[in-house]
């Protein structure tokens, strides 16, 4: 897979890479950018089959997307997917690079023991891995023993996603136990762990609250709080995971003939400052990746195809990020004034960042300008 396929003819300062399951996970778990959720009863094959799937990276669910009475349906469409991807591969229709990244969101630990059980090895060798729904310190364990056991089964590599989103982490009472208690959890399965996700809307629920669409997720003070702590338990430098933002639920068609004359726009000032860019969903959307970015999430959970393109060009870096980014790394310590001379890089405190900066732009590729974000969303 590679990002950006809707516009084959962008100019970049640096070209994404290609990625595959197999790509090794310090640079894996910054790929998934945009990861497109849907139903596990969704047929896609013959999109993937045609090599052009919804999304790089994908999740087909067992859980809240479905109604119970469906999860038969959905298990066995899901492995249909699996078996004719396989078939696919062996014979050469496709290559593992033309397969997404597949993760399948289970229902609870019973539902993805019994689902393991009938996973065939070569069905395996299809999936990312699995995304484990209201993540908690009390059935943590049972989710990652199991896919350590999938894993051993498989001779593969799947990796786990846990979603915080439980009330045991929205209730400040109850929060800081039980971060501390995950973290130590997962400490366990670093290797196996590639992306941490939030439920933002499951914290909402909880107070009984849901932003609008000319509001962030952190305008709402109980959910921002939620998610400031998630960051500052798992995001600290030398320990950090890579963590997801929440979903955007809200969605309009844009039409491009009416954007011209945005081309040119700084998209985070007019963004911030609330101008017009496309839409009151799509200008939603941006102005909260921006942020997301700002406090350290890497790509988005989408339920929606149009969102794909917004979230994962925000992902991509510009030339003077890059440049800042590459002169920290390249420098042993002490502090040296910017390319663009407009700024101080203090080598050690920023190395962190520069860090995730040479990976986001491994993965999403390099800019010339903020100018250009636009230019990549739009072509």
């Amino acid at each position: 897979m590679k990002h950006h396929q809707h516009n084959p003819d962008f100019q970049f300062v640096k070209e994404p890479i290609e990625f595959n399951k197999y790509t090794e996970k310090e640079l894996l778990q910054y790929c998934l950018g945009a990861v497109l959720y849907m139903p596990g009863t969704k047929n896609i094959i013959d999109k993937i089959l045609s090599k052009k799937p919804p999304a790089p990276s994908m999740v087909m669910c067992f859980e809240d997307a479905i109604r119970e009475e469906d999860l038969s349906a959905a298990e066995t469409n899901v492995l249909e997917h699996l078996e004719r991807l396989s078939d696919a591969l062996n014979t050469g229709l496709i290559s593992q690079d033309d397969i997404p990244s597949i993760f399948l969101r289970v229902r609870n630990p019973e539902q993805f023991r019994s689902f393991a059980a009938r996973l065939a090895v070569n069905q395996a060798k299809i999936l990312s891995g699995f995304v484990f729904p209201k993540f908690t310190s009390s059935n943590g364990n049972e989710y990652l023993s199991c896919l350590e056991s999938v894993n051993k089964a498989a001779g593969d590599v799947l990796y786990g996603m846990p979603i915080l989103e439980s009330s045991t982490i929205a209730l400040k009472e109850t929060r800081a136990d039980e971060l501390n208690r995950i973290k130590e959890l997962l400490a366990a399965y670093r290797n196996r762990i590639l992306n941490i996700r939030v439920g933002a809307t499951d914290f909402s629920s909880i107070f009984g609250v849901r932003r609008g669409i000319n509001y962030s997720i952190y305008d709402i003070m109980t959910v921002r709080d939620c998610l400031s702590d998630i960051l500052n338990y798992f995001n600290r430098a030398g320990e950090e995971y890579v963590i997801s933002a929440p979903v955007w639920e809200y969605f309009l068609a844009d039409k491009k003939e009416s954007l011209d004359h945005l081309m040119e726009e700084n998209i985070h000032r007019s963004l911030l400052q609330r101008s017009s860019i496309v839409n009151e969903a799509i200008d939603g959307l941006l102005r909260e990746v921006i942020l997301d970015k700002a406090n350290g999430f890497v790509g988005k959970t989408i339920i929606h195809p149009s969102h794909l393109k917004y979230v994962n060009a925000m992902q991509a870096v510009t030339k003077e990020e890059y440049e800042d980014a590459l002169q920290i790394l390249d420098t042993s310590g002490g502090v040296v004034k910017s390319a663009k001379s407009n700024k101080m890089n203090e080598i050690n405190p920023h190395r962190s960042w520069a860090k995730k900066i040479d990976q986001r732009a491994k993965a999403y590729g390099v800019i010339e300008n903020e100018a250009a974000y636009l230019k990549l969303i739009f072509g």
